[in-house]
């Protein structure tokens, strides 16, 4: 890895950025998060030395805010990304446009490396404009700067995420919990201090320039193999309730009326594929990691959904 002065990180604020921020702290680099709210970035700094970490207000909709956040930095990491379009937020804004803005600035401000954080469901022929708009991002990262490297994780799993915690979550008030489509849909769930080591590894390596790497866990689960793997952590027992996707898509097309719906349309449409990685690409093992298993890293944040709580086990890696 170059030893930068420093480094920007595009949605550093989010679960997976919080990750990553603080092992790219312990290279010494000046480490810029622009964000819409500066005062979100606070729980950063202390990941760093003082000053090291700095948050500060910026609109990634605006050439003059992106090129302010790029300029100077050996490095540009884009994390951005959102499973749900609301007001300017939208897939095309956040996904294909902001992509294309950061890599642009950051081939004219002369930035060395670029990390793009994909998805492995991006396909230009989904039935999902979320998936859609991946890839379209991908494309717009590969005519900007052509030497970024791309990484496509699966689902990311770890103490504050979005799966397993919303599902625990329904488990404790609800008698059932639905498996839409049946629940056979695959997916490959990757821990999120492993795709944080992926991002530094893929900065360490020469090579990963101009590649692009699918991250997938250990192992592979079908959705109501993820549920009862959860039930089973949080000591709980539940009902399955299979419902179609037609249903779903209806049901979904009222949850759209919330401020944060718990379900889409286009999140119905990204379920109807496997979430797994492809044969015949570079993976976590071309970047030398091990995935670490979703069995392990599960008990030690879903106790506070168990009805009798327990001392949960210690992994064996801290993020």
């Amino acid at each position: 890895m170059i030893q930068p002065k420093q480094i920007t990180v595009f949605g550093g604020t989010g679960f997976l950025g919080r990750h990553i921020i603080r092992r790219l702290a312990r290279t010494g680099a000046v480490i810029r998060v622009p964000t819409r709210d500066p005062e979100k970035g606070l729980i950063l700094k202390p990941m760093g030395d003082v000053g090291q970490i700095v948050p500060f207000h910026s609109s990634i909709h605006r050439d003059a805010d992106v090129a302010m956040a790029v300029k100077g930095s050996d490095i540009v990491i884009n994390l951005l990304g959102t499973l749900c379009e609301k007001g300017r937020g939208t897939f095309q804004a956040v996904h294909v446009e902001a992509t294309a803005r950061i890599a642009r600035l950051s081939k004219e401000h002369n930035v060395s490396r670029l990390i793009h954080m994909s998805a492995i469901g991006a396909n230009v022929n989904s039935g999902s404009a979320y998936a859609r708009s991946k890839a379209a991002a991908e494309q717009a990262m590969r005519i900007f700067f052509g030497d970024a490297t791309t990484l496509r994780p699966s689902i990311v799993f770890g103490p504050e995420d979005k799966f397993f915690n919303r599902f625990a979550s329904y488990a404790k008030l609800l008698p059932f919990l639905p498996l839409i489509g049946g629940g056979t849909n695959k997916f490959q769930p990757i821990y999120v201090g492993d795709v944080a080591d992926a991002v530094m590894a893929a900065l360490e390596k020469s090579e990963t320039r101009g590649q692009m790497y699918e991250l997938g866990g250990a192992e592979i689960y079908s959705f109501r193999e993820l549920m009862e793997l959860m039930l089973k952590v949080i000591g709980r027992k539940r009902l399955f309730l299979n419902v179609p996707y037609g249903w779903a898509s209806f049901k979904a097309s009222l949850l759209e009326l919330l401020p944060e719906p718990p379900l889409t349309r286009d999140q119905v449409e990204l379920l109807k594929g496997d979430n797994v990685v492809h044969e015949n690409v570079k993976t976590m093992a071309a970047l030398g990691i091990t995935p670490t298993s979703l069995e392990v890293i599960l008990p030690t944040y879903l106790n506070r959904f168990r009805k009798v709580r327990h001392l949960s086990p210690v992994p064996s890696r801290v993020a």
